[in-house]
C-alpha cells in the first residue's frame, strides 16, 4: 500500500505575538527563551497539521539570534514541514520582527526543529510523506536528509561512515589551496 502524501503548504502556520514587558530582559529585548518557546509552539502546530497526531519535540538545530527584538515589536513566526521520514518530521521556522510605528520589518531568526508523531501510548507512529511544490519547498526537502544525517551523527545514533548524503556533499568539494 502506498504511503499517504500531503503537500508541504498544507502544514503552514503563522503565529503572531507582541513583545510585552514580561517577555523582555533588562535591555528591553525579547528573551531568547521566550522566542524558543514560541518557535516550539508554532512548529509543533505545523507538525500536528501534517501528521494529524500528537507530536513531541525530538531536536532543535542551531538557533542564532541575529538581531534583537525590542519591547513593543510584533513577532511573526512562520512554520512549515519540510520533509517527513518514518515517524519524524523536520519543520522550518522563520521569525520576523516588526516595529509598526517605524514601519520597519526584518528577519531575525530561522531554525529547523524535528518532531516525532506518537500514538495514544506515546509510541512513534508513521506520518504522511511531504510533497514539495515551490522552489523553496524543494530546496528544504532536498537538504532535509543531510540535516537529518548530521543530527543523527551528532547524537551518536548513526555512524559517520553511514551518512552517505553528508559524505557525498564533502566528496565533491575542492580542496582549499594554501598560499
Amino acid at each position: 500500500m502506498a504511503k499517504k502524501q500531503k503537500f508541504a503548504k498544507d502544514s503552514a502556520v503563522t503565529m503572531t505575538e507582541m513583545v510585552l514587558p514580561n517577555d523582555t530582559n533588562t535591555l528591553n529585548n525579547l528573551m531568547g527563551g521566550r522566542l524558543m518557546h514560541w518557535m516550539d509552539i508554532v512548529s509543533a502546530i505545523a507538525a500536528q497539521k501534517h501528521s494529524n497526531r500528537v507530536v513531541v519535540t525530538a531536536s532543535v538545530d542551531n538557533i542564532s539570534f541575529r538581531k534583537p527584538i525590542k519591547l513593543g515589536n510584533v513577532v511573526s513566526l512562520k512554520a512549515q514541514v519540510t520533509r517527513a521520514f518514518s515517524s519524524s518530521m523536520e519543520v522550518f521556522i522563520e521569525v520576523t520582527a516588526e516595529d509598526i510605528p517605524a514601519n520597519k520589518r526584518y528577519t531575525c531568526n530561522s531554525a529547523f526543529f524535528t518532531f516525532v508523531a506518537v500514538d495514544q501510548s506515546g509510541r512513534p507512529i508513521d506520518v504522511p510523506e511531504v510533497v514539495p511544490e515551490t522552489e523553496e519547498e524543494k530546496e528544504h526537502y532536498a537538504g532535509a536528509l543531510r540535516r537529518r544525517q548530521l543530527r543523527l551523527v551528532l547524537a551518536k545514533r548513526m555512524k559517520p561512515a553511514e551518512a552517505t548524503e553528508l559524505k557525498a556533499l564533502f566528496e565533491n568539494l575542492e580542496p582549499i589551496k594554501e598560499d
